[in-house]
């Protein structure tokens, strides 16, 4: 029993760490109405990793890494100019044609590779269970940095968010210093869990909370305690029937919210 323990606890501090830091980017995700810009931000890292795979770096390295993570900062320079566009065209709209459009981009890029199919396989639903002591600390560090000037710098974050009425188009540094954190995590977090598990850990904890309460604490309070549930059995359930975690994880965290809809309702009503 204490093999099975030590073998789960790194895939469960992993999800930790991942919970901690996209609970938060979900309240301003789900606030702006930006559902799937973290899918869109990871399919355009994931284009950049693709490349470097291509150019012959290994999947796991750090030169496949800079490739991603430079390929999402664009994609945070567009997602940063195209918000003020939403008078005329809702940013969700953008959100989409890049995410569409890197998808294929992938496709076509692997198209003539004999594991393009696997590559894709392992972007979507990642391989959590495999994360080594090394990769959880170095992105408990990262996150830790980027959650620390979130904080720092929270007025303005939360003024883009929550009253973007009150904040003036010079702002707009701000805006990509969100977008550009933003791509930091999503890319370090597909790289250990894949593209669906960062999405699920981004938006249903976040749509939990928000269903549970109007305050932004304890909606990262309720967002947070969800995720470390969500996460503990869908490792657990993955490993008992031998299935995947990412993908276990993913129905896990479906059920649990379903389960909380009836409640919401009566708190509506």
């Amino acid at each position: 029993m204490s093999s099975y323990v030590q073998f789960l606890v790194w895939p469960f501090i992993a999800s930790l760490v991942l919970i901690g830091i996209h609970v938060y980017f979900g309240l301003h995700v789900i606030k702006r109405g930006i559902i799937f810009v973290d899918l869109s931000l990871a399919q355009v890292a994931a284009v950049g990793m693709t490349v470097g795979i291509l150019l012959g770096h290994d999947p796991g390295g750090d030169m496949s890494y800079f490739f991603a993570l430079a390929a999402a900062l664009v994609g945070a320079v567009v997602f940063t100019f195209t918000r003020g566009l939403e008078g005329k065209v809702p940013q969700e709209a953008f959100i989409g044609i890049v995410y569409a459009a890197c998808s294929a981009a992938v496709i076509v890029l692997v198209s003539h590779e004999p594991e393009g199919g696997e590559h894709i396989r392992h972007m979507l639903v990642g391989s959590l269970l495999t994360v080594t002591p090394t990769a959880v600390i170095k992105t408990a560090v990262a996150y830790g940095a980027i959650g620390l000037f979130h904080w720092l710098a929270r007025k303005p974050f939360l003024q883009l968010t929550f009253t973007p009425e009150t904040v003036p188009r010079s702002a707009r540094l701000w805006e990509f210093l969100f977008y550009a954190g933003f791509a930091v995590v999503v890319t370090s977090s597909v790289k250990i869990c894949g593209v669906l598990v960062v999405f699920v850990f981004l938006v249903v904890p976040a749509v939990f909370a928000a269903l549970i309460t109007d305050s932004i604490a304890r909606r990262l309070i309720y967002g947070w305690a969800f995720g470390i549930v969500g996460s503990a059995i869908g490792i657990i359930v993955s490993f008992w029937l031998d299935t995947p975690t990412g993908a276990t994880m993913i129905c896990v965290f479906a059920i649990m919210l379903l389960g909380v809809i009836p409640l919401a309702r009566r708190r509506a009503a």
